[in-house]
């Protein structure tokens, strides 16, 4: 198969998607009720697992992975909500978690909102799925369940370990770590938002075949939507060592940091050298990651 063969308008297909996502929490509600007094996240790693498998069959169905895209956003919200609220939880929110579960909430909408409005429906698949589908022929759809379902799923639930501090245990008082943390989550938040935008504005217009956005902070950093995304999950590690998290919460954010300096960002770095011509001098100027200042031409 060289590509996805279902094709719909936009709107259906997302209503697809959104179907698919309520089945995806029906079943890992049903996982949750199994394992009740299970530790928290034992619960949530099964209940994930299984959402994660839910959705792989509705990518199997359609014949499109991108079914899954929307699950990096929507999973923590899920998990954070579960966390707080769930019978793990206490009565009453404090401080910590109140603004803990803003801001994750926050990120999941932004996220899955601007993944909506580009998503073009089921004719449309990541190009990262496309070239990884040619390659693995026909032992694609058992390379997408383990590499593009369930690999992601257990990089965000260990990401997400310090929200067990944060939002179950909340051992320690709402401090200036807390505070650091929330101003490094909205921050992280706030960038990947405004990169996000920039981008879409840079593709909207007009341009030559080739052209590379330096818009804004693009200028800055060549994955600012990156640096955004990367921070957001220091932020909540923050948020876990301030609520008194082990230290085996800080794994995930590690991982993270190495799923996309290691793996996301070259095979991006590497399809736009392929693509735009003036690209390696783009790389000698601007930074890959971090936004500082640009050197000279």
């Amino acid at each position: 198969m060289s590509g996805p063969a279902v094709s719909q308008r936009p709107w259906p297909a997302l209503a697809l998607v959104g179907f698919a996502y309520a089945i995806a929490h029906v079943v890992a509600q049903a996982v949750i009720q199994a394992t009740a007094g299970w530790h928290p996240l034992a619960c949530v790693a099964l209940a994930d697992v299984a959402a994660t498998v839910a959705v792989f069959v509705f990518s199997r169905s359609f014949n499109n992975s991108s079914f899954y895209d929307p699950y990096w956003s929507v999973a923590p919200a899920s998990i954070a909500l579960w966390l707080a609220l769930g019978p793990g939880g206490v009565d009453g929110l404090t401080l910590r978690q109140g603004l803990v579960l803003t801001l994750v909430v926050l990120y999941a909408v932004r996220l899955t909102f601007n993944w909506a409005r580009g998503w073009t429906g089921l004719g449309h698949e990541d190009w990262r799925y496309v070239d990884l589908r040619r390659q693995a022929g026909k032992a694609y759809w058992v390379v997408s369940l383990v590499a593009l379902h369930l690999m992601p799923t257990g990089m965000v639930l260990l990401a997400v370990l310090p929200l067990h501090a944060a939002l179950v245990t909340d051992a320690t008082g709402f401090g200036a770590l807390d505070v650091l943390a929330a101003l490094v989550t909205l921050g992280a938040i706030v960038i990947e938002s405004v990169a996000d935008e920039q981008l879409r504005s840079f593709r909207l217009h007009k341009r030559e075949d080739g052209e590379i956005c330096t818009v804004g902070m693009w200028g800055w950093s060549r994955h600012p939507n990156y640096f955004g995304e990367l921070s957001f999950w220091v932020g909540l590690w923050l948020f876990g060592v301030a609520a008194g998290a082990p230290w085996w919460a800080g794994v995930g954010v590690v991982a993270m940091i190495g799923l996309f300096v290691g793996v996301s960002i070259p095979l991006a770095e590497k399809r736009s050298l392929e693509r735009r011509p003036h690209y390696a001098e783009h790389q000698r100027r601007v930074s890959m990651l971090i936004p500082w200042f640009p050197r000279k031409a």
